[in-house]
């Protein structure tokens, strides 16, 4: 009987499965639900919150339109892996039901807790012991909720992370692992375990956590309620999990220190794999536990992450057309219709709330040198692919500043990687040769899924399907012209910094 490995991987815009054959470690079946982005309710200038429900509704589309697409049965599924949003904050009563909507990873209300903190414990202290300011993740987002939700706060049994949350709809345990903590910035790396002081600054109980279990581990088996719902069958382990970037450098094999890999979906990030407690002193980028870290060996990635990449993109092919929304393909069409650098139109691309990069910061987004007897909707198209490459550009210079030098940088070929404009500012802008692969998030959390279940001895063989399928080099000329842009753009950012 054949057997499969599923791979779920909760995003902000969509939910992704992949069933992958566990003896070819290819994709057998996919599925996205919805087919268009999923809702993000902003009550107030800053917040960004979803119903963790509408998330498991979405997996339970997945699951099923995969096992149909491969006429696979549910017992034929030996694991189950989870990718998930990082950063994000599900809090859930004795009964397991969510008390309030999630406040997910581009929620910005958390900014001055995380400050406070920041400043109270002392610079020093914070990036020595967490690696980052308590900012705006996950622990700071529950001191809001403690100060100023406090009769829902008394009702919060758990937290979670959003991929904590899918596996104890799957299992019924509440668990999470250290890579989890880390990106909440829940972990004291000085001292190997749950940080305690920056809990009781905050007045937060560790009770309040899950469990703590291995990345690869069996973390829980599907209950009956989720084998009534799912189609899966009880008893199938839940056996890996990891935050969105990690488990992406992960699904590309990236494991070793001075390796990188790339997103540009919602958001984009460059991801680097390190062998130190490394941090910026401004916590502009930031450091959490990497998938494969031991107590005797080091793995940290990096991360620089810049909140408006596909969103802005998805806003644009919806706002800027003439009747219906265009098509991704007619976009990166148009974008490829006029020069590197859009005869002077450029843009700063952050309207997804306080950007990591720029020091927690609000500016939203603009754009400059508008003329409207030169400029078309491809002049736009083409400076707001450019501004995120611009953007990550800007904090990949922080990732160097730090030691962290990549000449080789690998991505799925997927969301704005499919863009030859992209791809090709991207190289030139970056200096770093781009390798694509088929893969995403829901392979890599299969593929981690069959390790932690022991279907796979080790990475070497969890990784033997994994293909290039194309790469795309910097060129010197056009990195000449793409640096002269650049160093207009970054002008302007200082600008607005200053304001």
């Amino acid at each position: 009987m054949q057997m499969y490995i599923l791979g779920l991987d909760i995003g902000s815009s969509s939910v992704k499965a992949s069933l992958v054959d566990a003896a070819t470690g290819q994709r057998s079946a996919s599925a996205q639900s919805p087919a268009e982005e999923m809702e993000m309710l902003a009550v107030k200038p800053g917040w960004a919150e979803q119903d963790p429900e509408i998330w498991w509704k979405h997996v339970l589309v997945c699951i099923k339109q995969c096992l149909a697409q491969a006429g696979a049965k549910g017992e034929q599924v030996k694991a189950i892996g989870i990718a998930y949003q990082m950063h994000g904050l599900v809090c859930v009563d004795k009964n397991g039901v969510p008390v309030r909507p999630a406040i997910i990873w581009c929620d910005s209300r958390a900014v001055p807790y995380g400050d406070e903190a920041f400043n109270q414990l002392g610079s020093s202290y914070c990036l020595s012991h967490f690696l980052n300011s308590p900012g705006n993740f996950t622990a700071s987002k529950l001191k809001w909720v403690k100060e100023n939700e406090p009769a829902i706060y008394e009702r919060i049994h758990k937290i979670m992370l959003p991929g904590d949350y899918i596996a104890f709809k799957l299992t019924g345990e509440a668990t999470t692992t250290d890579t989890g903590l880390s990106e909440g910035i829940f972990w004291d790396y000085s001292e190997g375990k749950v940080a305690g002081s920056l809990l009781d600054y905050y007045g937060i109980s560790a009770d309040l956590l899950a469990d703590v279990k291995p990345v690869f581990s069996v973390q829980g088996v599907v209950s009956t309620k989720a084998e009534e719902l799912s189609g899966l069958k009880k008893g199938t382990p839940v056996s890996y999990r990891a935050g969105d970037q990690p488990n992406n450098a992960f699904s590309l094999n990236v494991l070793r220190p001075g390796e990188t890999a790339a997103t540009a979906g919602t958001s984009g990030v460059i991801y680097s794999v390190t062998d130190t407690n490394a941090f910026d002193s401004k916590s502009r980028v930031n450091s959490f536990i990497h998938v494969n870290n031991k107590p005797n060996q080091i793995r940290n990635g990096v991360l620089l992450c810049v909140n408006g990449t596909g969103i802005l993109n998805s806003w644009l092919r919806k706002n800027l057309r003439s009747g219906q929304p265009l098509e991704y393909e007619k976009l990166n069409a148009l974008a490829a219709s006029v020069p590197a650098g859009a005869e002077g139109l450029l843009m700063l691309p952050f309207g997804n709330g306080a950007e990591r990069i720029l020091e927690n910061k609000v500016i939203n987004a603009s754009w400059y040198g508008l003329d409207f007897n030169r400029h078309s909707q491809a002049h736009v198209f083409r400076a707001a692919q450019e501004g995120i490459v611009f953007a990550l550009r800007y904090g990949f210079d922080i990732l160097q500043t730090m030691g962290l030098k990549s000449q080789v940088i690998r991505a799925g070929h997927a969301n704005m990687f499919l863009s030859p404009v992209f791809r090709h500012a991207f190289v030139n802008t970056i200096g770093a040769r781009l390798e694509l692969y088929d893969t995403d998030g829901a392979m890599g959390a299969a593929l981690g899924a069959g390790v932690g279940a022991g279907i796979y001895s080790d990475f070497e063989q969890a990784f033997t399907g994994l293909k290039m399928l194309m790469e795309e080099k910097p060129d010197k000329q056009q990195q000449e012209e793409y640096e002269s842009v650049y160093q207009k753009w970054n002008t302007i950012l200082k600008q607005q910094l200053s304001i």
